[in-house]
């Protein structure tokens, strides 16, 4: 693989995938630019090569359609020049659970987790055979507050997290680097794809410092990276908490608080 990898980036026309192809870009990476809107996707391709000078590849697709996820698959297994994937694309829907449809759920789950598995499990084996490769996952903070709502989307987003901290314990032995990034509210539009004010939310980041500082977290091998949380501490003491409760995981009897009550002696 080459020392600057070429870089498949999904959700690349707007929002959070366009600042990626732009600090890729920046940073000599060719690009491999995915998303539906075949125009934005022209303008920016056009105007990162006008500026950088790299090598823009363009590929029109909706990741919920079964025959375009196959093509990118197929880009991301047989490319070589492809060493980081970002799977950026992502959806949300408006309203509560009870207000969406099946329809409506299905597509988030399709769009959030399921293609991008299927990507990632689509470049793994080619990235062990090199012993080499990155694959930068975009999650959300949602994944970890159920409190915030947004119940589909935010399981969605836990997913993104397990698999990504699942595939960093497999595959960094490997020679594989798995990123996580969680955002909270950016300013992008699945907010008004989604039928909410995004001016109406108490904090929102800019897309550009979201990105930035995810790119802090992957220059430093980071598996988790959460921009807007001030305190690491907090993210090391959550995990230190989980790992504790795994031995007590391995039991033959279930925990005393759970056995049945005894009957008073007659």
């Amino acid at each position: 693989m080459t020392a600057k990898p070429a870089v498949l980036i999904t959700g690349a026309s707007t929002g959070i995938g366009a600042v990626y192809a732009d600090r890729f870009a920046k940073r000599g990476h060719d690009l491999v630019l995915v998303a539906r809107d075949r125009a934005r996707l022209e303008t920016l391709g056009e105007r990162l090569q006008r500026e950088t000078g790299v090598k823009v590849d363009i590929v029109k697709a909706d990741l919920t359609d079964e025959i375009d996820l196959a093509t990118v698959e197929t880009r991301v297994r047989d490319d070589a020049r492809i060493g980081i994937l970002v799977n950026n694309a992502g959806a949300s829907v408006a309203g509560t659970f009870a207000d969406q449809t099946p329809d409506d759920v299905a597509k988030v789950i399709s769009l959030n987790t399921t293609a991008l598995t299927r990507l990632t499990s689509a470049v793994t084996p080619r990235f062990i055979r090199a012993g080499e490769g990155a694959i930068i996952n975009i999650a959300s903070v949602v994944g970890l507050a159920p409190e915030f709502g947004s119940t589909v989307y935010g399981a969605t987003k836990a997913f993104v997290l397990f698999l990504s901290q699942g595939l960093q314990l497999e595959l960094g032995p490997k020679g594989i680097y798995v990123q996580v990034v969680l955002p909270a509210a950016t300013r992008t539009e699945i907010w008004e794809r989604a039928g909410k004010d995004v001016n109406a939310l108490p904090a929102v980041m800019e897309v550009d410092e979201l990105v930035d500082a995810a790119l802090v977290g992957f220059d430093r091998r980071e598996t988790v990276t959460i921009p807007p949380l001030p305190d690491a501490d907090q993210w090391t003491a959550f995990e230190a908490a989980r790992q504790r409760m795994i031995p007590n995981f391995a039991q033959v009897h279930a925990a005393d608080r759970y056995q049945p009550a005894k009957e008073p002696a007659a």
